[in-house]
């Protein structure tokens, strides 16, 4: 398997766009967000679950779950968002371990939002890349992005590691505070490291395997 980099940051970071830039450059990408969007999209593998557990009125018309009526509920009642993780979190890790196996990029990117708070993807990764930016940017970029209300943002933020906590968990870091050059910068010397380290830990599997 191929260097595997486990990618985080607090909402409104530029995950995604970190992800983009690095796999126009070879990596592969695995987006958890991604996959959970696939699952409770209409026919994804998690709607009957949903429809048990939560009821019809959490799916729209389209035959999707309902977002915004989950994030309410998810937010309001604690019993709920663990009801969904459960049904989730078994059906995205089965999906991210065979994606694993398909990959073929010269490094893989995993994104996983909450990689701080939980321990369920440790053991998968070889080491954390975390994209970091202040606070009052993140609140800002995702109202932008995402025509959420401040409070709506920062009660998410709220359920996430505080930004101390991530640059503590971090092996690498990158600065998305500036502009996209700056970005584009900073990428360019992790990716040529990336790849290093991936020549690396494939030379070594190969000595092993002649041991």
């Amino acid at each position: 398997m191929s260097l595997v980099v486990g990618v985080t940051g607090g909402i409104g970071s530029g995950k995604s766009t970190v992800a983009e830039l690095l796999q126009a450059q070879g990596a592969a990408v695995i987006d958890t967000d991604h996959i959970a969007h696939e699952l409770t999209a209409p026919g994804g593998a998690a709607i009957g679950a949903i429809v048990a557990a939560f009821g019809a009125e959490f799916i729209n018309p389209q035959g999707a779950m309902d977002r915004v009526r989950m994030r309410q509920l998810a937010f309001s009642d604690n019993s709920a968002k663990s009801r969904l993780e459960q049904i989730l979190h078994p059906l995205i890790r089965q999906q991210v371990e065979h994606q694993l196996r398909q990959a073929q990029g010269c490094y893989t990117l995993l994104l996983v939002p909450l990689l701080v708070e939980t321990d369920a993807y440790r053991q998968l990764i070889d080491r954390t890349l975390v994209v970091d930016l202040p606070e009052e940017q993140q609140i800002s970029r995702t109202m932008a992005r995402s025509g959420l209300r401040e409070a709506e943002v920062k009660a998410i933020m709220a359920r996430q590691a505080c930004r101390r906590d991530r640059l503590q968990s971090a092996d690498d870091v990158v600065s998305n505070a500036a502009d996209l050059k700056s970005l584009q910068q900073q990428l360019e010397a992790l990716h040529q490291r990336y790849v290093a380290l991936a020549r690396e830990a494939k030379s070594n599997e190969h000595a092993a395997d002649h041991l």
